[in-house]
């Protein structure tokens, strides 16, 4: 730990000062469960920290080595931890495979990729910084299940001896038989190293003669099966082929199982962090790979264009109107990340901005509009007459220009309908009016959309286009 207060000094000078002193208390004191895959938005909540302070804490100590940043890929079904990777690029957009669930899926950086952090073992060793040694339970936490499986603190081993009808270590070309007795109901042997699940449905009348089973663990990642079994004795067989050990367990899978493990909590997904500015200014441009294409199911575009910018530079000079435009870009900036969103680009006198959430993009817009009019007020003139347009949907998180970007028909689409915008109106989409805390946010401000009908370029039909006086 001693090594460590140097960068904790150095971390002091660029994060909030609550997170820096809970996050150098959590690497001193606490268990190394708490310090293997630190969850931000659960450790925010732990110490009653500021969400946004606290990504942004742990993002500042990861650049400077503290702690080690982890893009986890999840079942979206068990929240187990499918594949780890130190970082985005090496996600695949093919699809991931769940032995636990038996199912497929193509991963969405909303809720498939998590995002976590380790301490660096520069800083504390733990046991998860060789997971080879850690407890066959300890391994199903810190390894295995996602940062959103809120699992029991000290009581896990407890908890899941309920449902366990044995367990065993092997290490790399070992054998072992178990004897068992199965109870009439669907049993699952999970091994979490290999990623590999036997499901035994055991019904029908009890018998008293032993049955035989035998599973045989490699290093390809085996698809589930299902193997129907009676009521009784059973002789298990395992088998190590692979290159390092196993930890396979017997689960009886009924309700005492899902209060185990069935828990869940709120994480870090990969699509927050992308739209967490300090993140898009620390990770600039090493984000993505070129190539490299990973769905967004919903995120909400927010534009603006200034309006008769050319004008304004004609009218007041080069030198006052940098002045104002600098000005302006600043103060959106500020409202943008004090809503949770994050500049994506400027173009020209235009900003490109996402938020998590239509009414986060709807507030920052309001806040925006109000901000100009005092800007202009500030001035005595209305210089700064700002063109907004909103709109949510799908799309793909892609690398253009040497920048992480996002390309698809809804960012068409945003952008489009800001340029139908006419100062000092915003225009929103049904997607961002229709959302239940926009229409909250609508009503407290006494605000009334007016709903008008356009042709947008590249779309087949007139779209419904709302004003938000």
């Amino acid at each position: 730990m001693s090594d460590a207060q140097p960068l904790f000094a150095v971390l002091r000078q660029s994060a909030d000062a609550d997170c820096v002193a809970a996050l150098e208390r959590l690497v001193r004191e606490a268990p190394d469960r708490l310090l293997a895959r630190v969850n931000a938005l659960d450790l925010a909540r732990r110490e009653n920290l500021d969400e946004e302070k606290t990504v942004a804490t742990l993002l500042h100590a990861a650049r400077i080595g503290l702690f080690e940043m982890s893009w986890n890929v999840l079942c979206p079904s068990c929240s187990g931890v499918l594949d780890t990777n130190a970082t985005l690029k090496s996600v695949r957009s093919e699809e991931y495979y769940c032995a636990f669930c038996a199912v497929s899926n193509e991963p969405t950086l909303d809720e498939m990729v998590e995002v976590s952090f380790t301490v660096s073992p520069r800083v504390r060793r733990l046991g998860a910084h060789n997971p080879d040694e850690l407890p066959i339970w300890e391994y199903y936490r810190q390894v295995f299940w996602g940062t959103g499986v809120d699992l029991p603190g000290d009581s896990l081993e407890a908890a899941m001896q309920q449902v366990t009808l044995d367990a065993v270590e092997l290490p790399a070309g070992d054998k072992a038989i178990l004897s068992l007795q199965l109870p009439a109901e669907t049993i699952i042997v999970l091994e979490p190293v290999t990623h590999a699940a036997q499901f035994i449905d055991v019904k029908g009348e009890p018998t008293s003669n032993r049955q035989s089973l035998t599973l045989v663990y490699t290093n390809l990642h085996a698809p589930t099966g299902t193997t129907a079994l009676r009521p009784g004795p059973v002789r298990l067989s395992l088998e190590n082929r692979a290159a390092s050990r196993v930890l396979p367990a017997i689960w009886v899978a009924n309700d005492a199982m899902h209060r185990a493990i069935g828990k869940r909590r709120p994480f870090l997904t990969a699509k927050r962090l992308l739209s967490n500015q300090t993140f898009r200014d620390i990770y600039r441009t090493d984000t993505l790979g070129i190539d490299q294409r990973l769905k967004i199911t919903s995120l909400t575009f927010l534009f603006t264009d200034l309006k008769g910018s050319t004008e304004l530079y004609e009218r007041v000079g080069d030198l006052v109107a940098f002045d104002l435009v600098r000005e302006h870009f600043r103060t959106l900036n500020d409202i943008v990340a004090a809503e949770g969103g994050a500049v994506v680009k400027t173009i020209g006198d235009a900003v490109m901005a996402t938020f998590l959430t239509p009414d986060h993009a709807l507030a920052a817009a309001l806040r925006m509009r109000e901000a100009m009019r005092k800007l202009n007020a500030a001035h005595g003139r209305d210089d700064l007459l700002l063109k907004i347009g909103i709109h949510e949907g799908p799309c793909l998180a892609v690398t253009l220009n040497e920048r992480q970007d996002y390309f698809g028909q809804t960012v068409n689409i945003a952008s489009r309908v800001q340029g139908l915008a006419l100062s000092p109106s915003i225009l929103a989409t049904d997607s961002v009016v229709s959302n239940p805390q926009s229409a909250s946010l609508l009503k407290e401000g006494g605000l009334t959309p007016a709903v008008h009908r356009h042709a947008l370029r590249g779309i087949a039909s007139e779209m419904a286009v709302y004003e938000i006086p």
